[in-house]
C-alpha cells in the first residue's frame, strides 16, 4: 500500500489508520536504517530497517517494507515483512500483504486474509482475534470462510 492509500482507508473508526491525523517520520522505500526508533511520535517505514522500536504511538509498516528486529509500540500496522517480535500494547493489523516471523503480543489482533504469520499469538484471555477479508481497496465481495 501507498501512503495515500494508506492514508485514505475508509473513517469507521475501527482501524488504527482512522485515528492516526499524522506521521512524524516516514521512511521512503530506498532508505535503510539501522539502530533503535525511540519517542512518542507515529512513524511509517516503506524501507528495510534491522533495529528495535520502543515507541509510544503507531508504527506503519507499508507494502514492501521489511523490519528485522523486534518492535514495542501503542499499535502496529503491518502490510510489508518483520523478522521479530511484535509487542502492541494496544492492537497489531496484519494487511493481507503482511508477512510476519515472530510472536505477537496484543490485547487484539486483526489478521486481514492472505496475510502470513509464522508464530506465535498471546493475548489476554478475555480477547479474540479478528480474522477480516478487505473490503476497502476494492469491490471483491467474496464470503469469509
Amino acid at each position: 500500500m501507498k501512503l495515500d492509500e494508506i492514508l485514505k482507508i475508509g473513517n469507521k473508526n475501527r482501524r488504527t489508520l482512522d485515528r492516526v491525523e499524522d506521521f512524524a517520520t516516514m521512511l521512503g522505500p530506498q532508505s535503510r536504517y539501522q539502530g533503535v526508533f525511540q519517542g512518542n511520535d507515529n512513524h511509517i517505514v516503506y524501507g528495510e530497517v534491522r533495529g528495535e522500536c520502543d515507541i509510544e504511538g503507531v508504527l506503519v509498516l507499508g507494502e514492501g517494507s521489511r523490519w528485522t528486529g523486534n518492535i514495542r509500540a501503542v499499535s502496529v500496522v503491518v502490510a510489508g515483512t518483520v523478522d521479530g517480535d511484535i509487542h502492541a500494547t494496544s492492537k497489531v493489523e496484519l494487511a493481507r500483504t503482511a508477512i510476519v516471523r515472530g510472536k505477537i503480543t496484543s490485547p487484539v489482533v486483526a489478521i486481514a486474509r492472505g496475510a502470513s504469520h509464522d508464530g506465535s499469538i498471546r493475548m489476554a484471555k478475555q480477547t479474540q482475534i479478528t480474522r477480516y477479508q478487505e473490503r476497502r481497496e476494492g469491490n471483491e465481495r467474496e464470503p469469509l470462510k
